[in-house]
């Protein structure tokens, strides 16, 4: 698929095009009114040379839908919050939930494009980028999610007589800048450019649809005729009970809990000045990591009563709470359900040189979710790429991530569930689940020797951290990530 072989001498007539338009608009009505009730996120990604009428054609596009069931953003320009953040950041908070469509004049490709103040990506930049961007559509798709993508061609004397036009209207003259102007006098080699991003992100469901756009009317025609189609062709998937692609198969993990010694404890004196020192010097850290603008991840998995909040407690207690943020992950709420399961844990991304904690987290799904049959086995089993995927885009964008899995033995969770429950001020941390989880402890732990073998990877392992000692847990922590963070500080 070229952008080069493509026909733009394609026109259409005022009479056809509000003919056929009339019809196109009640079948557009009609197609929103399913998606709303079959509940199909649906996401429209609209790109293309500047002037192409990409603005154009999302006005008409309107006219057709509800305006309650979409939402449209313009994604060219980054605020300061989102330049602090993975580049995706931005598009995943954004993502639409089920029943609601999504329009992006301009998306995730602004990065590779020839726009102006883009800088060019080295080779190994680019891989990772579009490694990112086609996992990032291949989740949401996964999820159930229909990506439209649609590129608007003109060639170099429509773009130029396009540009006349504006600059000579003191109402749109703003509109034309020194960026737009070269990409016309560049053409052709961004014109390769664009040829490049479409062939290294057609893919799969994720396909490119292009737009021969020197004739408006006939624009307006096509797009429509293909969000009509390919909104259709889901519909009638879903109806046939079209079942979503199952992740990768994966045998019995190790027992990589089985070979851990849970005797290893620690003094009270060594424990008080350990944890004096590993404070101040995580403390001294939180202020160099904002200096030098590193966003920091922290997970904390585990056992109930394993220890997860003694050990955050212990971490933070140092440091600067305008620079941290901890996050408890507790059951979705309906909105949160609506959406992709990794759009919540989006939403609470560190921005640059912050930190946030996270009291649970993303593992959930192949956790909690696969045990208690709360995901299907499909969505749990292929979620250990999507976790991979996301954590990799992180580091890509510089994040440090650490992941700890708080462990303690059946004996030493049960003598602390007693002491919950028979101390006042410990009763609310102790409930009906906790008891019931503890019955399904096997199934538990083999879901985790699953995710430690499957979603550790170099840049992104995971730590067991041996808590039948509290105070060794605790100061293990803290030393670990202090290390970590003073090596890759230096």
């Amino acid at each position: 698929m070229s952008l080069k072989n493509l026909e733009l001498t394609q026109k259409i007539g005022n009479r056809e095009y509000k003919s056929r338009l009339k019809e196109i608009r009640e079948k557009l009505t009609l197609l929103q009114q399913t998606v709303m009730t079959v509940g199909i996120p649906v996401l429209i990604v609209f790109e293309g040379w500047s002037a192409s009428g990409k603005g154009t054609q999302i006005n008409r596009l309107f006219h057709s839908l509800d305006p309650r069931y979409y939402r449209v953003y313009t994604m060219e320009k980054l605020s300061e919050d989102a330049e602090m953040r993975p580049f995706l950041w931005k598009y995943w908070i954004k993502t639409p939930s089920r029943g609601m469509i999504t329009i992006f004049d301009k998306s995730w490709y602004r990065l590779v494009l020839p726009v102006e103040g883009n800088r060019i990506l080295k080779e190994s930049e680019l891989n990772n980028y579009y490694y990112d961007v086609n996992a990032f559509e291949d989740q949401l798709t996964l999820d159930g999610t229909l990506i439209i993508k649609l590129f608007l061609h003109i060639s170099k004397d429509e773009q130029a007589k396009r540009f006349a036009e504006l600059e000579n209207d003191p109402d749109t003259n703003w509109r034309v800048d020194g960026g737009d102007r070269r990409q016309n006098g560049e053409y052709g080699r961004q014109l390769a450019l664009f040829d490049d991003m479409i062939e290294q992100s057609d893919r799969g469901l994720n396909k490119w649809s292009l737009i021969e756009a020197e004739d408006k009317n006939f624009a307006t025609l096509r797009i429509c005729d293909i969000i009509i189609s390919k909104i259709e062709k889901e519909i009638e998937r879903r109806g046939t009970g079209a079942k979503a692609a199952k992740g990768h198969k994966n045998t019995a993990a190790p027992s990589a809990l089985a070979a851990v010694d849970l005797s290893k404890s620690i003094s009270n004196q060594e424990y008080k000045e350990k944890l004096t020192f590993y404070q101040n010097r995580i403390a001294h850290l939180g202020f160099k990591l904002y200096k030098k603008r590193c966003p920091v991840v922290i997970v904390f998995e585990g056992w109930d009563a394993a220890g997860k909040g003694g050990n955050i407690k212990r971490l933070v207690q140092e440091l600067d709470p305008r620079g941290y943020e901890v996050v408890p992950i507790a059951a979705p709420t309906q909105e949160e359900l609506g959406h992709h399961y990794l759009w919540r844990f989006w939403k609470k991304m560190p921005k640059d040189g912050h930190l946030t904690i996270f009291d649970r987290s993303w593992y959930g799904r192949v956790l909690v979710e696969r045990v208690e049959k709360l995901a299907t086995e499909a969505e749990w089993r292929r979620a250990y790429k999507e976790i991979n995927d996301m954590e990799q885009h992180l580091c890509n964008h510089g994040t440090v991530i650490f992941k700890f899995w708080v462990h303690v033995d059946m004996d030493e969770q049960l003598r602390r569930f007693e002491e919950r429950r028979g101390n006042p001020l410990k009763q609310h941390k102790i409930n009906d689940e906790d008891w019931r989880n503890r019955g399904k402890w096997e199934d538990y732990e083999s879901a985790v020797n699953d995710m430690i073998a499957l979603t550790s990877t170099e840049r992104a392992p995971w730590t067991i951290i041996e808590s039948n000692s509290k105070k060794y847990a605790r100061v293990k922590v803290l030393e670990y990530v202090t290390d970590k963070l003073e090596m890759m500080l230096r």
